[in-house]
């Protein structure tokens, strides 16, 4: 699909996300959808759930994450005797259909060990979740913590659901919202990285006698960053894998209205590469912004499409043009070394003060000299804010 087209409705809307991913002529794995908050992501994951659920006689095909995910787990804070505190899960939800034959809680615990310090026990004849860190038991998890946990089970489900548990055997889609908004930004990174592998997976999946059994994908942000290290990560070849077949959609509601349009970005520049430099000036705001050292990743890879979109293999042709041969030289290496090495993407660190004024120096050069027209990004980002809100989807969370 070429240029901008528009959708009257979240139902045709969802029409043409799921003809993407079955067109017989050229099937696709997987759909990455951009968008600002308030566009009406979790609508649109709740719709396509409930389309699935028309087409096959009320069963269910879409295994979703979205905001009503976090809503299937409530605290017991034991008021009374302040000890017994548990995470209690909606055994009416057929999210947890076979949890206790899923024998989840090492793949849990595989994810969780990546971006928190915690443990955790999950009483299955209870649904009682109970967390500890250290020698405290029964403690009560910050909100950022319990968003964590609750990702990485999704993530644990998805993976038995990959594996062909008879439980989620009637799933043939994922539909993934947002999932930076239930993450602090320090973990946006090592998860997009995370999350990408198994999207890979899913979308080149096997069954036992080699047959092609994809389990179909649509993912939705508003996080430009996020976004971005997923659009690298799985339009990437990767050698021993095969290639994911994929799109990549500007989702976007003009007004207040229901209407909708979707515009393609398979075409450098992408759309939301301009996005994440809109992010990236707000980041290196002096006053208001933190610049991490996972900015110069992203400041590189827009460096990178943007070379590309005039038809030269690397950013030399950007660091040329930005400044003089001294300038050109450090400005290399920097990007080279602090774009580069594990510690940039799995352990988010602020920059120091040195490199946050290198930073800066480099993204004001490279914005100035490639004319970005960031004002209306931003401006268009204030108004997406601004816009009026989506009524909540009338939907129960547990079907």
């Amino acid at each position: 699909m070429n240029g901008i087209r528009t959708y009257q409705s979240l139902r045709t809307l969802v029409t043409r996300l799921r003809d993407d991913l079955n067109n017989p002529t050229k099937s696709i794995g997987l759909v990455l959808l951009y968008a600002y908050n308030r566009t009406g992501k979790t609508r649109l994951s709740m719709e396509f759930k409930d389309a699935g659920k028309r087409k096959n006689n009320g069963t269910a095909d879409t295994l979703y994450f979205n905001a009503y995910t976090e809503d299937l787990f409530t605290w017991e804070n034991d008021l009374a005797g302040d000890t017994a505190r548990y995470l209690l899960l909606n055994s009416n939800s057929t999210f947890f259909n076979g949890l206790k034959d899923l024998a989840l809680d090492e793949t849990i615990e595989g994810y969780l060990s990546r971006y928190a310090d915690f443990s955790f026990d999950i009483e299955y004849g209870t649904w009682k979740v109970t967390f500890r860190k250290g020698e405290a038991e029964n403690i009560k998890i910050s909100r950022g913590e319990q968003n964590i946990f609750i990702w990485c089970l999704f993530m644990a489900i998805c993976e038995r659901m990959l594996d062909g548990h008879v439980s989620y055997e009637s799933n043939k889609y994922l539909y993934i919202d947002d999932p930076i908004s239930s993450l602090d930004d320090n973990n946006a990174i090592a998860v997009a990285c995370d999350l990408a592998k198994l999207l890979r997976r899913a979308a080149t999946r096997t069954g036992q006698n080699g047959v092609p059994m994809p389990i179909k994908v649509v993912f939705s942000s508003h996080h430009a960053l996020f976004f971005n290290v997923m659009c690298n990560e799985i339009g990437r070849t990767k050698e021993g894998e095969q290639k994911v077949s994929h799109r990549r959609y500007f989702l976007h509601r003009p007004s207040a209205e229901g209407v909708f349009t979707l515009r393609s970005t398979e075409d450098t520049p992408f759309f939301h590469h301009v996005a994440a430099l809109a992010e990236l000036q707000a980041a290196a705001n002096a006053d208001s912004g933190k610049l991490y050292t996972f900015h110069f990743n992203a400041l590189r890879s827009i460096m990178e499409k943007t070379a590309a979109f005039f038809g030269h293999a690397d950013i030399s042709f950007c660091l040329k043009a930005l400044a003089n041969e001294e300038d050109t030289a450090l400005y290399n290496r920097a990007l080279n070394l602090l774009s580069h090495g594990i510690y940039a993407i799995h352990e988010p660190t602020e920059m120091g003060d040195d490199n946050k004024d290198l930073f800066r120096r480099i993204l004001r050069d490279f914005i100035s000299t490639f004319k970005f027209a960031l004002p209306d990004l931003l401006a268009a980002t204030s108004a997406a804010t601004a816009a009026a809100p989506i009524p909540a989807p009338t939907t129960e969370a547990t079907t």
